[in-house]
């Protein structure tokens, strides 16, 4: 049984904004799992402060996927679920649990980096076509993601 959707966004706009929404799931899902993993590698003297960090962060994104995927449903379209989907979509590379503490921080700056873009264009995409619900998600995405970014440069002695 097909019920019609009526949210005021025709086919296309819907299609078109689920597409970008799901390319910023499939980063979201990346960063989540790089920084996660680096949450409970991360060694050195300042363990305990980049492990709290890295958690703050992690939980954060743990909480968006859901928010991102129910969006993609909302507007009709399947959400990616599974490692490969999202492989096939993010430009994120895996994490290595070996590298030192640093380097783990500079790669998931550079990764919230990657995620900012995505979601900006997304966010472009979304207001093109009139789609305040999903620009509203963007827009707080963008927000939450940016602050990850600084406090990351931050931690690392940047600006």
């Amino acid at each position: 049984m097909t019920v019609k959707i009526d949210t005021g966004l025709n086919a296309d706009e819907r299609n078109s904004v689920a597409e970008e929404l799901t390319k910023v799931l499939a980063d979201s899902f990346a960063v989540y799992l790089k920084t996660h993993g680096y949450h409970w590698n991360v060694r050195g003297p300042e363990f305990f402060s980049f492990h709290n960090l890295l958690e703050q962060q992690y939980r954060d994104i743990w909480a968006a996927l859901d928010e991102i995927a129910e969006r993609i449903r909302a507007l009709g379209v399947l959400a990616p679920q599974s490692f490969s989907g999202f492989g096939n979509l993010t430009s994120i590379k895996d994490g290595e649990p070996d590298k030192e503490a640093i380097p783990m921080l500079k790669e998931l700056l550079a990764d919230h980096d990657t995620l900012i873009a995505t979601a900006r264009k997304a966010f472009q995409v979304a207001d093109e076509a009139g789609d305040e619900a999903s620009a509203d998600l963007l827009t707080q995405r963008l927000a939450a993601h940016e602050k990850f970014a600084w406090m990351l440069r931050s931690t690392l002695g940047g600006r």
